[in-house]
Formats: structure tokens, C-alpha cells, sequence
């Protein structure tokens, strides 16, 4: 594991400094590199031995394909990008459920985000034309899956499962800032580091959920 956590640490380093200095090509390999780590990550911990870790391994394959997609420019290859994200996010839900969720706490954190969507729904609507759609629907999924995510704290899930969600949930912002709202290098420099470390704190919750 520890092998596992060095590789996607280091790569993500040089993912930063390559992109940094416009070497695209560097930073595109460095990048799959580190979410090779997190794939790796998932199994040294144990993801082919447990329901929830085979569930949530299937979320992080998606966001492999996810991290490939988001390479490349173009509409439709962004579009492929939202739609490995969304399984993804649908794939880290269903292993929550199956962990074991708490009714009232994840209830509890749909009626805390609707605050955050309200806002980020009116940060970004009037940037998003056609990808409206789209993008809602991700909205929706992935609010969703932060809320499950808090629910496994009702059932002793541990408490990495809800940090991962959460910073894998911000660094979307950035994601779509970049996109939609205001392109420019800090929206990887910072949503990188906190999408990898996100990544990493739930492939690291299978060999804590035991489940």
C-alpha cells in the first residue's frame, strides 16, 4: 500500500511541475500514472476481497477513464469525461449503500447541501448553454453521493469515506470553473491535489470499512 500511496503522491507531483513548465505531454502521462496509484491503492488494500471494495474499485476504474478523457480538449471528449465521472460517482453510492448508511444522517446532509448547490447552480448557470443538462444531472449525483457518504457515519463507517467525498466533491469546482466560468492553471494546481488526495482517502476506507 505504502508503494501504492508514493507512486500517486510523486506522479501527481510531477503531473503539477510538468504541466507548470507547458510540458502537456509529461503532464497527461504523469497524471494517468497517479490515477493508476489510486487503482493500485485500492486493491493492496484489500478491494477484491469485500463487496464495498469491489463496488467502490469499479467508481475509481471509472474515474481512471474520467482522468483520460479530461486530457484531451473538445466538447465531446469533456462530455465522455462528465459521463465516467457520473458512473463513478453512481459506483462510490451504491458501495456506500452497501457499507451500510444511516437513513437520518444522510437526510440530514441532502438539507445541508442544498445551500451549496443553490449557490454553485447560480455561479454557473449562466456559463453553461447546451451542457446544462449534462451538468445538472452530474449536480445531482454527486450531491448525492456526499450525502451517502455522510451516512455511512451512521453505521461506523469511517470517517475517511466523507472526507474523500467531500474533496473530491470541491475539486469539481475547479473542474468546472476552469470549463465554464474562468480557464486558467490554478484550477488544476489546486482541484488536482485535492482530487488525488480525495481518491486516495477512498481507496484507503476499504481496508478501514472491512466490509
Amino acid at each position: 500500500m505504502l508503494l501504492s500511496l508514493i507512486v500517486t503522491v510523486a506522479a501527481l507531483a510531477a503531473t503539477l511541475i510538468a504541466g507548470a513548465s507547458g510540458a502537456g505531454t509529461a503532464a497527461a502521462l504523469a497524471k494517468m500514472a497517479a490515477s493508476c496509484g489510486f487503482l493500485a491503492l485500492a486493491v493492496t488494500a484489500g478491494a477484491l476481497h469485500s463487496n464495498y471494495g469491489r463496488v467502490l474499485l469499479l467508481g475509481l476504474v471509472f474515474s481512471w477513464w474520467g482522468d483520460l478523457f479530461l486530457i484531451f480538449s473538445g466538447p465531446r471528449l469533456f462530455l465522455a469525461g462528465l459521463i465516467a465521472f457520473f458512473l463513478a460517482h453512481a459506483a462510490y453510492s451504491v458501495a456506500f449503500l452497501v457499507h451500510g448508511v444511516s437513513l437520518n444522517a444522510t437526510l440530514l446532509a441532502l438539507v445541508a447541501l442544498v445551500v451549496p448547490v443553490f449557490v454553485i447552480h447560480r455561479w454557473l448557470n449562466p456559463h453553461l448553454d447546451d451542457m446544462r443538462g449534462p451538468v445538472y444531472a452530474y449536480m445531482v449525483i454527486i450531491t448525492l453521493m456526499v450525502a451517502l457518504a455522510a451516512g455511512t457515519l451512521g453505521k461506523q463507517g469511517p470517517f475517511l469515506i466523507l472526507i474523500g467525498a467531500l474533496l473530491f466533491y470541491v475539486s469539481d469546482l475547479y473542474v468546472a470553473r476552469g470549463r465554464f466560468v474562468a480557464p486558467g492553471p490554478w484550477n488544476s494546481r489546486i482541484g488536482l491535489p485535492l482530487y488525488f488526495a480525495g481518491q486516495v482517502a477512498l481507496a484507503y476506507s476499504i481496508r478501514l470499512a472491512g466490509k
